[in-house]
């Protein structure tokens, strides 16, 4: 068996085994494998925020590694709702840096989990006049702090 085929199958078995019924459409983008989940019932997949979407990622990942050291990092949403999620933040963070860059003075995101603070780094990346900074720490919500440069 492939790392895409287990990772799949690791999703379907974890929300077969929570009594889910669910199809899955793989979608292969430039950040790797997608885990698209189509259920009926996309709020409780989803949970408050996209916590247990981060949560099943996490797990699926976690799983799919120990049988696959090599495989690339298997992304998991419902409904689109992480793409349109990250869509929303790429564009506010854009925006924040634009402020940034205008005004002179550092400013701050709302706080993002580890997969959210990726986005913005990575979207903030090659924007100039601006740098960015996660802080150190054990909390699982952070700010980035959106600097002059």
């Amino acid at each position: 068996m492939k790392w895409d085929d287990a990772s799949e199958k690791i999703l379907v078995t974890m929300l077969g085994h929570l009594g889910f019924s669910i199809e899955v459409e793989r979608i292969t983008t430039d950040d790797g494998l997608c885990l698209q989940i189509k259920v009926d019932d996309t709020k409780t997949i989803i949970g408050r925020n996209g916590d247990r979407l981060e949560d099943l990622q996490y797990l699926v990942n976690r799983i799919l590694n120990k049988h696959f050291p090599d495989a690339p990092r298997v992304k998991v949403d419902c409904d689109n709702y992480r793409h349109e999620q990250e869509g929303n933040l790429v564009e506010s963070s854009r925006e924040l840096a634009q402020k940034v860059v205008e005004t002179g003075k550092s400013t701050r995101t709302r706080p993002l989990n580890a997969y959210y603070r990726r986005i913005v780094h990575n979207a903030l990346a090659d924007t100039t006049g601006v740098n960015t900074a996660s802080p150190s720490g054990h909390d699982r919500y952070k700010r980035i702090e959106i600097t002059p440069a």
